[in-house]
């Protein structure tokens, strides 16, 4: 071990010596080498001369693979099973196997999220990401073993780390099992918005509203029953959402480059998928056709679609109660939003639904997100999709936001909704949708003149019936009340 720092302390004096001194900083630093040439990395860094290369070239969005946790920590797991797969096909010796096993540890349990420093607008289909994962984790195994860091001979980036591997197959199984991840957090928050309006329509169900379609009258209803559509809605999406976690669970591991397995066992497909289904407790399997999965991302795809139909769901909610909720005295006025703040700098007491209109904007953003994954699959050639770094981090994004909206949405909106269950019960009654029960008595066309009636003359359906004579008061009595009229049949 002394020799080998030895060794790395004389080639790293040497490095400095030729290297070019405008790419070394003032603070420490080590000399790494790829194909291009030489370059000084911080020596406290667990990253080496690609991920610099990387932070370099991609100085674009501000955002880094550091503020998606999922796929660094998904990626620890698929090197971690990896590295397994490898040792019992001797790709790796023991101890090799041992240290990476264990920086493997580190990664899965966020030990080392800061180095990931590298944008995630990156060209290359993730190579940048993968590059600076088998760096961070060389360079872990090696502290672990009491090497210097950059200590290549021992635990390499790319012949240890990365053995059996590239990225166009290392990178999908991480991204697929990274939005799985995320998808779990998005689910959850589906799921106890859905229970909230569920929880809502049972306190709602005896309220008396009229239905509308059109934005005009229709028949009565409840407010439960306008409520638990909602929840009903809801519950599908996340359902759906959970039913992504299956397909995304077949990964394309043993593929290397293009699907073909080069430079892979051919026994590593299976044994790499049975280590990481181990590992995730996922149904982690193989994909049927290893070439044909490398350029597919259909996947991604469906999930997008599935995230944007949760997202047009709740965007339709959130106009509905914006517009449920209009007035005080010029709107609907049916039911009353938990007040969140100040709604004009110069109207007095205005306040607005400002938590529904929060989520319209999220469900803008996330309609973008479909959009930019839709665009990016499509634009793949040949052997592989390029633009997977640009859809992980679409989708990541995209469940994240919707997530906290929904959270909100539910925390400080629908759980202090009221019902303005006078409000709703006039309008019941004063509607001229009722006649729409006349219709087993007087047919369709006396009941339309009733309607018309009673609309001319500004009376109730029941008092235009009553003057029209066709049907005797007592009966009209019992098929015009609201609340009988909202039974489900």
């Amino acid at each position: 071990m002394a020799l080998a720092a030895q060794h790395t302390a004389a080639r790293i004096a040497t490095a400095v010596e030729s290297a070019d001194l405008t790419a070394i900083e003032s603070q420490p630093t080590r000399i790494e080498h790829d194909c291009i040439g030489s370059a000084a990395v911080p020596a406290n860094a667990y990253w080496g001369i690609h991920t610099l290369r990387a932070i370099s070239n991609f100085p674009v969005s501000g955002i880094t693979v550091s503020d998606h946790p999922e796929i660094i920590h998904a990626y620890g797991n698929v090197k971690r099973a990896c590295a397994r797969a490898n040792r019992e096909l001797g790709g790796i010796d023991a101890y090799q196997a041992e240290l990476v096993d264990r920086a493997c540890a580190d990664v899965i349990a966020g030990k080392l999220d800061d180095q990931f420093p590298i944008d995630v607008l990156q060209g290359g289909a993730g190579t940048s990401t993968n590059m600076d994962v088998n760096e961070v984790i060389a360079n872990r195994a090696l502290e672990l073993g009491h090497y210097p860091r950059g200590e290549y001979e021992i635990i390499h980036p790319n012949d240890t780390v990365n053995k059996s591997q590239s990225t166009n197959d290392s990178y999908p199984a991480a991204a697929r099992l990274a939005l799985i991840d995320a998808s779990r957090g998005l689910i959850d928050s589906t799921r106890k918005l859905a229970a909230s309006f569920s929880s809502l329509s049972q306190r709602t169900m005896t309220a008396v509203t009229i239905g509308r379609t059109q934005l005009q009258d229709a028949v009565p209803m409840t407010f439960g029953q306008e409520f638990g559509a909602f929840a009903t809605q809801l519950g599908s999406d996340a359902a759906m959402l959970e039913r992504q976690h299956e397909p995304l669970s077949v990964v394309n591991l043993g593929g290397t480059a293009i699907g073909t397995g080069i430079c892979a066992d051919v026994r590593f497909r299976e044994l790499v998928a049975k280590h990481l289904a181990k590992l995730t407790g996922l149904p982690i399997r193989p994909a049927a056709d290893p070439v044909g999965a490398t350029s597919d991302v259909s996947d991604f795809v469906t999930l997008s679609g599935v995230i944007k139909r949760t997202a047009l769901h709740l965007g339709k909610i959130a106009n509905d109660l914006r517009l449920l909720a209009s007035g005080p005295r010029a709107g609907l006025a049916e039911i009353k939003l938990p007040a969140r703040q100040a709604g004009s700098s110069i109207m007095p007491g205005k306040v607005n639904p400002v938590i529904p209109e929060c989520m319209n904007q999220t469900v803008f953003m996330v309609m973008g997100m479909d959009t930019t994954v839709s665009y990016a699959a499509e634009a793949g050639q040949l052997q592989l999709n390029a633009f997977e770094p640009v859809m992980l981090h679409a989708l990541l994004d995209g469940m994240h936001m919707l997530g906290r909206a929904m959270d909100t949405l539910r925390e400080r909106c629908v759980n202090g909704i009221k019902v303005n269950k006078e409000v709703g019960l006039e309008e019941a009654k004063r509607s001229s949708s009722l006649a729409t029960s006349l219709i087993d008595y007087v047919g369709y066309e006396k009941a339309v003149q009733i309607a018309k009636d009673a609309l001319a003359k500004g009376i109730t359906v029941r008092a235009a019936a009553d003057r029209d004579g066709s049907i005797r008061p007592e009966i009209l009595d019992s098929i015009l009340d609201p609340r009988d009229l909202t039974r489900v049949y």
